[in-house]
Protein backbone atom coordinates (compact mmCIF):
# COMPACT_ATOMS: atom_id res chain seq x y z
CA UNK A 1 0.00 0.00 0.00
CA UNK A 2 0.95 3.59 -0.43
CA UNK A 3 1.95 5.59 2.63
CA UNK A 4 -0.42 8.55 2.28
CA UNK A 5 -2.09 10.88 4.76
CA UNK A 6 -5.50 11.05 3.07
CA UNK A 7 -7.20 9.71 6.21
CA UNK A 8 -5.81 12.62 8.23
CA UNK A 9 -6.71 15.29 5.68
CA UNK A 10 -10.14 14.27 4.42
CA UNK A 11 -13.61 13.31 5.62
CA UNK A 12 -15.10 10.30 3.86
CA UNK A 13 -17.04 9.71 1.71
CA UNK A 14 -16.08 12.57 -0.58
CA UNK A 15 -15.59 13.42 -4.25
CA UNK A 16 -11.95 13.03 -5.24
CA UNK A 17 -10.53 14.10 -8.61
CA UNK A 18 -8.08 11.75 -10.29
CA UNK A 19 -6.05 13.10 -13.20
CA UNK A 20 -4.70 10.42 -15.50
CA UNK A 21 -2.11 11.29 -18.15
CA UNK A 22 -1.43 8.77 -20.88
CA UNK A 23 -0.77 8.08 -24.52
CA UNK A 24 -3.33 9.58 -26.90
CA UNK A 25 -5.45 6.54 -27.71
CA UNK A 26 -9.21 6.47 -28.20
CA UNK A 27 -9.58 3.58 -25.72
CA UNK A 28 -7.70 5.28 -22.86
CA UNK A 29 -10.75 7.04 -21.41
CA UNK A 30 -12.77 3.80 -21.56
CA UNK A 31 -9.99 1.91 -19.78
CA UNK A 32 -9.83 4.55 -17.02
CA UNK A 33 -13.62 4.49 -16.54
CA UNK A 34 -13.60 0.67 -16.45
CA UNK A 35 -11.12 0.65 -13.55
CA UNK A 36 -13.13 3.28 -11.67
CA UNK A 37 -16.38 1.37 -12.27
CA UNK A 38 -14.81 -1.74 -10.76
CA UNK A 39 -14.08 0.04 -7.47
CA UNK A 40 -16.73 2.78 -7.38
CA UNK A 41 -19.67 1.99 -9.66
CA UNK A 42 -21.44 5.09 -10.90
CA UNK A 43 -22.23 7.37 -13.78
CA UNK A 44 -19.02 9.15 -14.83
CA UNK A 45 -18.39 11.98 -17.27
CA UNK A 46 -14.62 12.36 -17.38
CA UNK A 47 -13.11 15.36 -19.12
CA UNK A 48 -10.36 14.68 -21.65
CA UNK A 49 -7.82 17.19 -22.91
CA UNK A 50 -5.28 16.56 -25.63
CA UNK A 51 -1.70 17.78 -25.26
CA UNK A 52 -0.48 20.57 -27.55
CA UNK A 53 1.34 18.09 -29.82
CA UNK A 54 -1.53 15.60 -29.68
CA UNK A 55 0.53 12.75 -28.28
CA UNK A 56 -1.00 12.60 -24.78
CA UNK A 57 -4.42 12.73 -23.15
CA UNK A 58 -5.16 14.18 -19.74
CA UNK A 59 -8.29 12.64 -18.27
CA UNK A 60 -9.90 14.05 -15.12
CA UNK A 61 -12.50 11.94 -13.36
CA UNK A 62 -14.22 12.73 -10.05
CA UNK A 63 -14.85 9.64 -7.93
CA UNK A 64 -16.73 9.31 -4.65
CA UNK A 65 -14.20 7.61 -2.41
CA UNK A 66 -14.92 6.04 0.94
CA UNK A 67 -11.50 5.66 2.57
CA UNK A 68 -7.76 6.19 2.32
CA UNK A 69 -7.42 2.58 1.08
CA UNK A 70 -10.04 3.24 -1.61
CA UNK A 71 -7.98 6.18 -2.96
CA UNK A 72 -4.75 4.17 -2.85
CA UNK A 73 -6.30 1.19 -4.68
CA UNK A 74 -7.59 3.52 -7.40
CA UNK A 75 -4.19 5.23 -7.77
CA UNK A 76 -2.44 1.85 -8.04
CA UNK A 77 -4.89 0.33 -10.52
CA UNK A 78 -5.17 3.47 -12.67
CA UNK A 79 -1.37 3.61 -12.90
CA UNK A 80 -1.41 0.01 -14.20
CA UNK A 81 -3.78 0.79 -17.09
CA UNK A 82 -2.19 0.21 -20.49
CA UNK A 83 -0.88 3.52 -21.89
CA UNK A 84 -1.05 5.47 -18.61
CA UNK A 85 2.08 7.50 -17.82
CA UNK A 86 1.05 9.31 -14.60
CA UNK A 87 -1.81 9.47 -12.11
CA UNK A 88 -2.09 12.73 -10.20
Amino acid sequence: MLNTKFDELMDFPCAFPFKVVGDAHEALTDRVVAVVQKHAPGDYSPTTKTSSKGSYYSITIRVTVTSKDHIEILYTELAAVEGVRRVL
